[in-house]
């Protein structure tokens, strides 16, 4: 439209100034007498003049309507613009020119016509093959419309012309042809065609023919649906397979596969007709479906094919129940399954068994009933068909308390003093029992405890003798096993004791205790020395017991305790004490003797410790104590006031005895004849008391005994 106003414009001007030579006074319309425009463009009418210098225009309508334009003014010209062309507009349109007094006309017709665009081809929202659709072909905006011819057709066969001849619309209108048919599989793809024509005479515009094609699209089936398997439907187990599900639907369908197994469908949705197993499995064997889903026809079909993996066995898994770990006592079942095509030998054992011995199943389930440690261990599952083996284990733990404890003393449970002894004790437990050690006193409690399965002592002494006790602990129980230690030592710890002391009195009981410790067991020997003499003493249990003690008993006791390692002693000196007795006394020349003698009193006894001895002569004035520590009183002289009652008192710490002698001393003979007799005794008497004198000191010495005088004892073996 633009293109045709600047041909106008520039006609214009060219006829303006192919005027400005002529001098006469003329009118023209460009372009001239008639235009043809479409509806919704822009027409522009000129009016031109020559011959006059000021001209005056004015434009109307024959009919008297409006304009329906603008009008513009340049000095010798004038334009007339429309724009958007309407219906209103197709008039003659005249243009009036005054030049001073002179008038001039001239008109233009302006004829009218709207064929804007192709045909608009609608066709059902569904066609479905067999079933009635509806085409529909839309000629926008036509005018007029009187001339409109319409042809529709499928390829180059017609279906419909139809001519709008008796339409006597006055303005642009969209005129529908409508044409309902049954599509079959074979229209789709083939074009329907909308060819609208609009042929009006003596009007020049382009184009007057528009047509426009689309392709039918029928919808229809699914039907003649199959799968195929590549490479087949027998495959191996790891080989790829594919299967693909053809059928002849439009548009393309939803394809769902299912697999059946055993009643039961597993389903996978693709998106696609092809169904890939990268690496098949036992379990990708069965029954394969293919359904095929038009879901604009809403029709459904299927297709199935049998699909079979072969291959060497594949142990899915070996599994226990209740639970890889269990509790002694429990029921256990193992159970192997196996994937296999064809059918696989199952045998299931423990690997720790010698083949043919011990647990052994070949149903693929083995059965522990009220199972033990000794259950315990790797489980072996061995699957085997014509295309290979297949083996997989399983751990089985079996928790228990603590049991097979057992202690082991290197070098020995006996050693000598100054070794090293180590004790390990082990003992079987799942979990693995926590082990510690006690050592038990004398008074049967556990008197140290050591939390370490291995117990070493450096430089052994005899204190650490004694039971030793394992204890092996875990959260299902406790085990105990002990040893005894002994430790090789020389005797010691000897003791040699008196009760109730080493200092008793004659006739007192007496227990004599040697004790000594040592390993092995020590012998204890109890001796006694008087002298150089040795008695070996019978003990019991090193127990030596006198009922009644005596002075004789009285010496040096020595405990000897000897074993195969060495020897220790230990002495003591058991003192009896004796209270005087057996005293004898002896006076001498006698007790009746004459004036001017000597009177010797001569006392021994059997003491310990050795008596003390006083000699009082009883006086009712005055006393007269004489003592002795050898027990020999002399009275030098006597005279008749000596005559009297003497007491000699004989004691010790212990006791005491008195004798009582009785001393007359008469005075002395004068006669002559006498004398010699006398002297003759005396002299008799003086050499007698002299030798019983030396006889009586020599036997004092060899009764001394501990510092006691016993003349009976010394007089036995000599008197």
């Amino acid at each position: 439209m633009i293109k045709q106003m600047e041909r106008t414009r520039q006609a214009v001007i060219i006829i303006f100034y192919a005027c400005m030579s002529v001098k006469a006074f003329e009118v023209e319309i460009t372009p001239a007498s008639r235009i043809v425009a479409q509806i919704g463009g822009t027409v522009m009418l000129t009016c031109n003049t020559t011959g006059c210098a000021s001209p005056s225009f004015s434009w109307r309508i024959q009919t008297d309507n409006p304009l329906g334009g603008t009008v513009s003014n340049y000095g010798t010209y004038s334009i007339l613009t429309m724009s958007p062309v309407s219906v209103e507009n197709a008039h003659d349109y005249l243009c009036t020119v005054f030049c001073k007094a002179e008038k001039k006309e001239k008109s233009v017709k302006v004829e009218l016509y709207s064929f804007p665009s192709d045909p608009v081809i609608e066709i059902s929202v569904s066609l479905v093959a067999e079933e009635q659709a509806t085409v529909i072909c839309k000629i926008p905006s036509v005018y007029p419309s009187d001339h409109l011819e319409v042809i529709l057709k499928k390829e180059e066969h017609i279906l419909l012309e139809k001519k709008f001849l008796e339409d006597d619309s006055t303005n642009t209108e969209t005129k529908i042809v409508t044409y309902s048919f049954n599509p079959t599989a074979e229209d789709i793809g083939k074009d329907i065609t909308c060819v609208a024509k609009l042929p009006i005479a003596n009007m020049d515009f382009e184009p007057k023919e528009r047509v426009t094609s689309q392709k039918l699209n029928a919808n229809f089936g699914p039907k003649n649906t199959i799968i195929t398997a590549s490479p087949s439907n027998s495959a191996m187990e790891g080989d790829s397979l594919k299967l693909t599900c053809v059928t002849e639907s439009n548009p393309p369908p939803q394809i769902v596969w299912r697999r059946q197994v055993a009643n039961k469908s597993i389903q996978y949705l693709v998106e696609n007709n092809v169904l890939s197993i990268p690496h098949a499995r036992f379990t990708d064997s069965g029954l394969y479906i293919c359904e095929v889903i038009n879901l604009v026809t809403n029709k459904t079909e299927k297709a199935t094919v049998d699909i079979v993996i072969q291959g060497a066995p594949n142990i899915a898994e070996v599994s226990i129940k209740p639970s890889t770990t269990v509790q002694e006592g429990q029921n256990v079942s193992i159970r192997c399954s196996v994937e296999s095509n064809p059918p696989a030998k199952i045998v299931l054992r423990r690997k720790s068994d010698i083949a043919d011995v011990g647990l052994y199943s070949e149903g693929g389930i083995l059965l522990l009933p009220s199972v033990t440690f000794l259950n315990a261990g790797d489980y072996e599952c061995v699957a085997e068909n014509k295309f290979g083996k297949s083996k997989s284990a399983v751990a089985l733990n079996v928790e228990c308390g603590p049991k097979n404890t057992v202690i082991s003393v290197i070098p020995a449970a006996t050693v000598k003093e100054g070794e090293t002894v180590t004790m390990k004790c082990t003992s079987f437990g799942n979990p693995t029992p926590v082990i510690s050690w006690k050592k038990k006193a004398a008074t049967g409690e556990f008197e140290k405890n050591f939390k370490d399965a291995t117990l070493t002592i450096k430089g052994i002494r005899s204190q650490d003798l004694g039971l030793y006790e394992c204890e092996a602990y875990n959260q299902f129980g406790k085990e105990e096993k002990a040893v005894r230690l002994l430790v090789q030592a020389p005797p010691k710890n000897t003791t040699l004791s008196v009760f109730p002391s080493n200092a008793v009195k004659q006739g007192e009981s007496v227990a004599i205790s040697c004790t000594s410790t040592g390993v092995p067991a020590v012998q204890i020997t109890l001796r006694r020395k008087i002298d150089d003499v040795i008695t070996t003493l019978e003990t019991q249990d090193g127990k030596y017991t006198i009922g009644s003690v005596q002075l004789k008993d009285a010496g040096t006791y020595e405990c000897v305790s000897v074993n195969e390692l060495g020897e220790e002693s230990q002495h003591l000196i058991l003192d009896v004490k004796v209270p005087p007795q057996n005293i004898t006394v002896l006076v001498h020349p006698s007790e009746n003797v004459e004036e001017g003698e000597n009177v010797t009193i001569m006392c021994s006894t059997y003491s310990n410790p050795p008596s003390q001895m006083v000699l009082k002569k009883v006086h009712p004035e005055k006393e007269i104590i004489l003592s002795s520590m050898n027990g020999t009183f002399i009275l030098y002289n006597v005279t008749k006031n000596d005559t009297g009652r003497y007491l000699l008192d004989v004691f010790n710490e212990v006791g005491n005895n008195i004798k009582v002698i009785e001393i007359a001393v008469v005075g002395r003979a004068e006669k002559t004849y006498q004398m010699m007799p006398v002297i003759i005794a005396f002299s008799c008497v003086t050499a007698i008391a002299i030798s019983v004198v030396m006889i009586l000191i020599y036997v004092s010495r060899k009764a001394k005994i501990n510092g006691s005088y016993s003349l009976v004892k010394a007089l036995r073996p000599k008197v």
